[in-house]
């Protein structure tokens, strides 16, 4: 199934100084974000990738331009640095197809500007290209083709930073909730869709809040609640979390590692869009 991956992005509140980089590509470890995401998709078997670029474009490109696999494989040196054996590889196996989308272009046109490379296929993947999750795809992609709905997306629990306030009158507080103890959930991302997607997407519109809400209000939108792990890289914050707990081993979404810390919790589909 062809994964197309939203990467044009200005991720104005996660840049500090005079970074330039686009969102995506500000790194984990070694590798950029977008190449922890794709390495998720690649390790349930799909490796046919659309990047929508927009800002950076140029940093993406020459990024897979010139990728060195020795940075997160092991490898063999012989002959005076002349001779370098791989003992792995990230992407030998990939195909990604580049496509400038514009620099202030809305999800939704984006997704609308690489249709198509997707060669009409009855279904395929899209997703940010800065969020992470151990999710079981494919049991997702499985459980949403026995559907006649256009399109679902991972449902998932808000962040525990954000505090929900309990208020009397105007001004009052009587308490605070954790967001992430509330009966509600946000849109997590990891999309899986059918072309009549774009039956809800006119020009210039956004994916969610356009494109998705109409599917809803039709019956053809479905979200797969998960509580397993999931995290967004939107903040400096989330960024340093995330970068904390790869140095120290601790990197849930990484499945073709075999180094999962969390355990999946049960998925319940239901009818329903959760925009964020």
């Amino acid at each position: 199934m062809k994964v197309v991956l939203f990467c044009g992005g200005l991720g104005m509140r996660i840049r500090s100084g005079s970074e330039s980089l686009p969102k995506p590509m500000m790194p984990i470890g070694s590798r950029p974000v977008l190449w922890h995401v794709m390495r998720y998709y690649a390790h349930f078997g799909h490796t046919e990738f659309i990047l929508c670029l927009g800002f950076g474009a140029h940093s993406v490109k020459d990024y897979f331009l010139h990728y060195d696999e020795t940075a997160s494989n092991d490898f063999v040196l012989t002959k005076g640095c002349e001779h370098v054996e791989l003992l792995g590889s990230d992407i030998s196996d990939w195909k990604i197809t580049f496509i400038d989308t514009g620099i202030d272009t809305p999800i939704g046109e984006r997704l609308r500007r690489v249709r198509p490379y997707l060669d009409e296929d009855e279904a395929f993947l899209a997703n940010y290209g800065d969020v992470l999750t151990d999710a079981p795809l494919n049991d997702i992609i499985s459980d949403f083709l026995k559907t006649d709905a256009v399109g679902t997306l991972l449902a998932v629990k808000p962040q525990d930073s954000f505090h929900v306030l309990e208020m009397e009158g105007d001004t009052e507080i009587r308490g605070f909730r954790p967001a992430a103890e509330m009966a509600f959930r946000i849109n997590g991302g990891y999309f899986v869709l059918r072309q009549g997607i774009f039956d809800y997407l006119g020009a210039d519109e956004d994916l969610v809040m356009d494109a998705c809400v109409r599917a809803a209000a039709a019956g053809k939108m479905r979200a797969v609640p998960y509580d397993g792990f999931w995290a967004p890289m939107d903040t400096l914050k989330e960024r340093t979390a995330l970068e904390d707990m790869y140095r120290h081993g601790d990197s849930p979404w990484a499945l073709w590692r075999g180094d999962r810390t969390m355990p999946h919790k049960a998925m319940h589909p239901i009818d329903a869009v959760f925009p964020a």
